[in-house]
């Protein structure tokens, strides 16, 4: 730096140190003492601090900058050369006079500077007292902030990594000052929102938009079982001299503050799982929907993995025995991590657990347990060492069994698993858990106890129905029942084929409104009777007649059939029919008529005639008859009958093959109600005998 020469210009401002320090706004006056004490040197924030211009000052002695000195005295300017020569450096704070004849406290540093030639100069630096006296007590202050402030103070670099902390702070995350630094702040301060919370460190640094009191719940690997709230304060640092801009923070633990906000907010959590749970689970009387809806209810909300086993019973009456081994079938499975989660929960179909497992203690004590995943549980519960290898390698920290339990019976159990991300289950999810595990083991059993019902109804269906068609030589029949899936209950649809005296065949079709086990019966009953009727030999009209007084008697409110009586002898088919959907012909030249004229009342209405009409069948005609599975599955009967009569005029196969293809063209995968379908191919035969006649009775 020159020093300051008369007639030069200079630009207004002290002599400023490192910009943005606490110093930045305290001048600074450099000037220069000779070896005669006289002023060698005077740099321009010393005409500001002292009033004079250099030219005034420079070669004058430097008592000139101070008061006078007593007389018998060292001049103070004599006294700050002097001990700046002896001790190399001195720093003190003695009066200064002004130019306009002002004296003020003024701080002094001093030391020599030895020129080339061998001069020595001693340097001054000095500042106003006030100013200097502003500075320290900032820095007291910081200092003492740091030190003894309860709020959590950081500074952090513009990678987010700590650069300086107080011990506040390293207390509430329960790592030392010195294992923070260098490290980046989201992995101590450890949060389950996504990224949100770095996200706003972020936009604090790239941005400068401070954030106030911002509320993040968190947990530290210092204290990874305590949740914790934390109200949040950052501000953008100005950049210093040649170093990195950052973050500078204040952090308030308001956990205290925050727990009955964050119990509350659990609290509705867990209402409002409960709810979606409750409208979610149970929409079908299916076990496998059922438990699919328990776990995808639970994944990810409640947990981050969920799997749903039965227990299999050896018979329903069994007690469980503690001391028995359990084995289960896992009908439901699911979980939002990555593998091998995924292999761990789905990968197993049957599970065996030994006596004395946690499963075992669950279901003795009948309530739900939770468990942390470690060298106990492994032992006592988990069988095969590859499955404890997975769910060790799975990242799940901790597990919550609940019983599956109904109406006395224990059904299966669901299991709920966390990782570490999430926090430990509480009593208040045990509780939930068991609220989850007490409506799914309703619903399950519901479930089973339909599937019960269903299985009776379809056992008693079949054995009611015929297992194999025979209509005598003249008559080549295929058939097809097909019962509803499994989400819906069984029909009462039956056929039949009846031969007759002289060579006739009787071929009946019926469908009893309703489902289950009533309408099998129902079904039955008509199907026997209509057997013995048909055995008689009487008019369709007449069979048809006897069957509504027989569905009457057995209180059959409603009930369909057709009713076919073909004589082979002269080709000759009466039809009757009770509200059932009319048969289709297939002449052997392909063209499908439908006969439709005599549709008549249902059985079981009563007061109505049936009408018998006749019809011609070619040789080799083909009689279709059906019921109404097979043409309402799209939802207008009238468009499913075009379709079945589109279906037969483009077979080009035998009456099996035919058959399939209308299942396989017209049903849906899962068909919602029973189906039957009926092909008979006809055929003459020689002229009855001489006395017998075709109406004979």
């Amino acid at each position: 730096m020159s020093s300051d020469r008369p007639g030069e210009e200079h630009a207004p401002g002290p002599l400023w140190s490192e910009p943005g320090t606490l110093l930045e706004h305290v001048a600074v006056a450099v000037l220069g003492i000779d070896d005669h004490d006289r002023i060698c040197y005077w740099g321009p924030g010393a005409q500001r601090l002292f009033g004079y211009a250099a030219a005034d000052v420079l070669s004058r002695p430097a008592a000139a900058l101070f008061p006078a000195a007593p007389q018998d005295g060292t001049s103070a300017a004599e006294r700050l050369a002097e001990r700046g020569r002896t001790l190399g450096y001195w720093r003190v704070r003695m009066p200064a006079l002004h130019r306009d004849g002002t004296v003020f406290d003024c701080g002094f540093r001093v030391f020599p500077v030895t020129g080339e030639h061998g001069r020595s100069v001693i340097v001054g630096l000095a500042s106003r007292g006030d100013e200097l006296d502003r500075v320290k007590t900032n820095l007291a202050f910081l200092d003492a902030l740091f030190e003894t402030c309860p709020i959590g103070l950081v500074m952090l670099d513009k990678d987010l990594r700590y650069v300086h902390l107080n011990q506040a702070l390293a207390d509430m995350d329960g790592i030392p000052i010195q294992d923070h630094i260098g490290r980046p702040m989201t992995d101590i301060m450890i949060t389950s929102d996504g990224g949100e919370y770095r996200r706003l460190l972020r936009a604090v640094a790239d941005e400068g938009r401070p954030v106030v009191s911002a509320l993040v719940g968190l947990r530290t690997p210092g204290h990874p079982d305590r949740d914790q709230v934390r109200s949040v304060s950052f501000f953008p640092l100005s950049q210093a001299g040649d170093t990195r801009p950052g973050l500078g923070g204040l952090l308030v633990d308001v956990t205290d503050r925050e727990q009955a906000i964050v119990e509350a907010t659990a609290a509705r959590q867990r209402l409002a799982l409960l709810d979606r749970a409750s409208a979610r689970i149970g929409t079908t009387l299916d076990v496998n929907v059922t438990a699919r809806e328990l776990v995808d209810a639970a994944v990810p909300d409640f947990s981050d993995a969920s799997v749903v086993e039965v227990v299999e019973w050896a018979d329903e009456r069994e007690v469980f025995d503690p001391a028995a081994p359990l084995i289960t079938r896992r009908i439901a499975s699911g979980t939002s991590l990555p593998p091998p989660a995924t292999e761990l929960v789905s990968g197993l179909a049957r599970i065996t657990y030994p006596p004395g497992s946690t499963i075992h203690e669950m279901i003795r004590t009948g309530g739900p347990v939770c468990v942390p995943v470690n060298d106990e549980f492994m032992t006592r519960t988990v069988i095969h060492q590859a499955r404890a290898r997975l769910l060790l390698e799975s990242g799940l920290t901790s597990l919550l069994l609940a019983p599956l339990i109904a109406r006395g019976t224990v059904q299966g159990i669901a299991m709920f698993g966390r990782s570490a991300a999430r926090p430990i289950f509480t009593e208040q999810d045990l509780s939930l858990a068991g609220e989850l595990a007490s409506r799914a083991a309703l619903c399950l059993d519901n479930a089973r106890l339909y599937s019960r019902v269903q299985d009776i109804a379809l056992t008693l269906q079949r054995a009611l129905l015929p297992t194999a068609l025979t209509a005598g030589p003249c008559v080549r029949i295929a058939h097809r029942y097909l019962p509803g899936s499994h989400i819906s209950e069984v029909g009462g649809d039956w056929y039949d084929a009846i031969e007759l005296p002289n060579g006739r065949v009787a071929l009946v079709v019926g469908d009893v409104v309703g489902h289950g086990v009533p309408a099998a019966a129902a079904m039955g009953r008509l199907r026997i009777t209509a057997k013995a009727l048909a055995r008689q030999n009487l008019e369709p009209n007449a069979v048809l007649k006897e069957l509504d007084v027989c569905a009457q008697e057995a209180g059959i409110e409603l009930a369909t059939c057709l009713y076919i009586r073909y004589d082979p002898a002269t080709g000759e088919a009466r039809i009757a029919n009770a509200g059932h959907p009319p048969p289709l012909v297939r002449q052997p030249d392909g063209t499908v008529e439908i006969i439709d004229e005599v549709l008549g009342v249902p059985l079981g209405v009563g007061g109505f005639p049936f009408r018998t009409t006749e019809i011609e069948l070619q040789e080799s005609a083909t009689l279709a008859l059906y019921t109404d599975g097979l043409v309402e599955a799209g939802g207008d009967i009238s468009e499913g009958i075009e379709a079945l009569r589109s279906q037969l005029a483009r077979a080009a196969g035998g009456l099996e093959a035919t058959a399939e293809d209308i299942l396989a063209n017209m049903l849906p995968s899962a068909p919602t109600d029973d189906t039957v379908i009926v092909l008979a191919q006809v055929g003459r035969s020689s002229p009855h005998p001489a006395g017998a006649s075709p109406s004979d009775g």
